[in-house]
């Protein structure tokens, strides 16, 4: 068994395939090091499981995968805390997506949302502004690295393989097995899951699957509060996100390793792993440029789109979207941070794929679309794609 893919999700499907004793598994990372991408790059939340449809992918998952991520740290001695967060409606007509929060809420089992008043919202956290919010207590903070790190030792300790600085270059297919080519020589293997984040679609294509859809990777930017700054938030802090755009919007997130961050904004990457203003790749802005589902999603978003771009270059329009949320914040409050980079899988048709996206044959499984809440839901989507291995590839 091969998974392509040293990121969080790949790792926990690792562990979870490790428990099977008829099996040997080889983890294929491309970088140097495992969580190297999106598991890195993200601001250490464990997300509650709030705003996802109830019954999807996300939703189940989040909520189960939560769970285990905490039972999983108190086990393994890793530093995480349940601290809750506060999300908060600034403006009248952000009431109804409050509401709606409040109700996936509850239909997907969380425990303890209040809704707060004006008042209510400076008890918790005092220096935010807003004229309602919705207290979330099972929302938390981790170092994801750290926890597939842990993953990863527990796949090796049971006899199993990981290939740092090993990409995929292609595939062949015999009656027999599967020849994967990887720039460090060929492994022949009966399957392979393919969990490659910003590669995933790429990979799918060169193994034969169409998969329906393109990654457009969107980078994240962050801020740091100023060390004198950090007792403006006491824990995690949200806006009510645009019902029409999958990102959450600018929210302050204190970090379970010290210090309080700020963003991200949410801007085209032209490059996918592109962690810089500038980073660009011919080849990446060629194939998003000539996406059909993305002229019509750039169409339908370019003012907003827009917007995000100007925020990026202008701290003090960074500063704006903070204000509105944090009144008393300054630009001489915060220092840059650090980025990262969204793989968001997009239709052919403009649509966001708002779901995990998983397609498998025969002898492959592909995770097509795993953002956020992923690494929240790492336990839980591993374990529901080794039963899919299971089941597909009559392991026994």
């Amino acid at each position: 068994m091969t998974i392509i893919g040293g990121g969080i999700v790949g790792i926990a499907t690792a562990m979870a395939l490790s428990k099977k004793k008829n099996i040997k598994i080889c983890v294929l990372e491309a970088e140097e090091q495992l969580a190297a991408h999106q598991t890195m790059n993200n601001s250490g939340v464990i997300h509650s499981g709030l705003y996802y449809k109830p019954g999807s992918l996300k939703a189940r998952n989040c909520v189960e995968g939560r769970q285990k991520l905490y039972e999983f740290c108190r086990k393994h001695d890793i530093a995480h805390e349940q601290c809750g967060k506060v999300v908060v409606a600034t403006r009248t007509e952000e009431i109804p997506a409050l509401d709606e929060l409040e109700r996936k809420g509850h239909a997907n089992g969380l425990i303890g949302l209040k809704r707060l008043s004006r008042a209510q919202i400076k008890e918790y956290e005092p220096h935010i502004t807003g004229i309602g919010g919705l207290l979330v207590p099972e929302t938390g903070i981790v170092d994801y690295v750290q926890v597939t790190n842990k993953f990863a030792e527990l796949v090796l300790n049971a006899g199993h393989e990981i290939k740092l600085h090993t990409s995929f270059v292609g595939l062949k297919q015999s009656k027999e097995s599967l020849i994967i080519e990887t720039t460090k020589g060929e492994i022949q293997s009966k399957n392979l899951i393919n969990c490659a984040g910003l590669q995933s679609d790429r990979i799918a294509r060169a193994c034969g699957i169409e998969p329906g859809l393109r990654i457009i990777p969107f980078r994240g930017e962050y801020y740091e509060l100023k060390p004198e700054k950090h007792h403006l938030i006491n824990n995690l802090v949200y806006p009510v996100p645009d019902p029409a755009f999958p990102f959450l919007g600018v929210h302050f997130t204190r970090m379970i390793h010290g210090g309080v961050e700020a963003g991200p904004n949410a801007v085209l990457a032209f490059k996918r792993e592109g962690y810089k203003k500038f980073s660009f790749s011919l080849k990446d802005s060629s194939e998003i440029f000539g996406y059909r589902g993305f002229l019509l999603l750039a169409a339908k978003f370019i003012k907003m789109g827009m917007g995000e771009f100007y925020r990026s270059f202008s701290k003090a329009a960074f500063v704006k979207a903070l204000q509105q949320l944090l009144p008393e914040i300054e630009s001489k409050d915060i220092v840059p941070g650090g980025t990262g980079v969204r793989a968001q899988a997009l239709e052919k048709n403009g649509n966001l794929v708002d779901d995990f996206r998983i397609v498998q044959n025969e002898r492959m499984i592909h995770v097509l679309n795993a953002p956020s809440p992923a690494a929240t839901a790492s336990i839980s989507i591993g374990e529901k794609i080794a039963v899919m291995a299971e089941e597909q590839f009559a392991l026994i």
